[in-house]
């Protein structure tokens, strides 16, 4: 079985979101239903169960629930379906090949995209997807170019085990 990348899923829907956060879970924190219903405070597991169901999930909880998934699908589709592109707030670290090749990855699929759309075999959600994931790469890149010119004191990173 293919691992998947979690980093290029975008959701479709708020309920969409809410699934792929459970399944992030799952997958990688190893966290049932039960378990993100007890870390978000919630009594019982069927009122997570309802939001599920029919994606209305309070807004006061979709942070907790995002953080007791462990990854912020919730929070993407919202800006996505407001047109806005979010991006993960730069530190001015240095980086890896590796993170170099992942961007270089994402504008050849761009670019992919672009030729596949405009010769009318692509979706254009599908292509839109793609370009916002190209563009989010190249903002956090230039972001981490200028914070690297001034940086910060790092408070609030996480250490590396």
């Amino acid at each position: 079985m293919t691992q998947r990348n979690w980093k290029r899923l975008r959701p479709t829907s708020l309920r969409h979101a809410m699934e792929l956060c459970l399944e992030h879970a799952r997958e990688k924190h190893r966290r049932s239903v039960d378990r993100i219903a007890d870390l978000i405070g919630l009594s019982n597991k069927w009122a997570l169960y309802k939001w599920l169901e029919n994606g209305r999930m309070p807004s006061i909880l979709l942070r907790p629930f995002e953080h007791a998934c462990g990854i912020e699908y919730c929070t993407q589709y919202l800006a996505y379906s407001a047109h806005k592109l979010v991006i993960d707030i730069p530190t001015g670290r240095a980086i890896t090949e590796l993170e170099i090749a992942d961007l270089q990855s994402s504008l050849t699929d761009a670019a992919r995209a672009l030729i596949v759309y405009h010769a009318g075999k692509a979706d254009a959600e599908a292509t839109l997807a793609t370009l916002h994931e190209a563009m989010r790469g190249l903002a956090w890149h230039h972001g981490n170019v200028a914070k690297a010119i001034q940086p910060e004191l790092g408070l609030f990173e996480e250490t590396p085990e």
